[in-house]
């Protein structure tokens, strides 16, 4: 049975985007709420699915999860960003100074710089 009402939600889906084209002739606003529609009535029909309740349930436990994790203060985050850029400019003028070297060595074998 979730089968089928998976695949009716599958059909309501295409039914709000197809609607967005056969209504071309009608206001924006119209379409727009056409394909909301169909998006909302897909939902409520996947929502009556064992699927459609685990995802709500796993959804409902990752954001509770989400509220335990200790996040960095504003002061750890600059702190952070901080040796993020000064790294990544000192790795900038590093691949500058092989490439310059590179470069150079090129120009040496190939007779060009004397």
């Amino acid at each position: 049975m979730d089968k089928i009402k998976l695949g009716f939600s599958v059909l309501l889906l295409i039914a709000g985007i197809a609607s967005f084209y056969y209504l071309r002739d009608s206001a924006m606003v119209i379409r727009v709420v056409a394909v909301l529609s169909g998006f909302v009535l897909a939902a409520v029909t996947v929502w009556f699915t064992t699927q459609g309740k685990q995802f709500y349930a796993f959804s409902r436990e990752s954001s509770e999860e989400t509220k335990k994790v200790v996040w960095p203060s504003r002061k750890e985050t600059v702190q952070t960003t901080g040796i993020v850029f000064a790294f990544v400019l000192v790795m900038a003028i590093f691949l500058w100074m092989v490439d310059a070297g590179l470069l150079l060595a090129v120009k040496y074998l190939m007779g060009q710089e004397g």
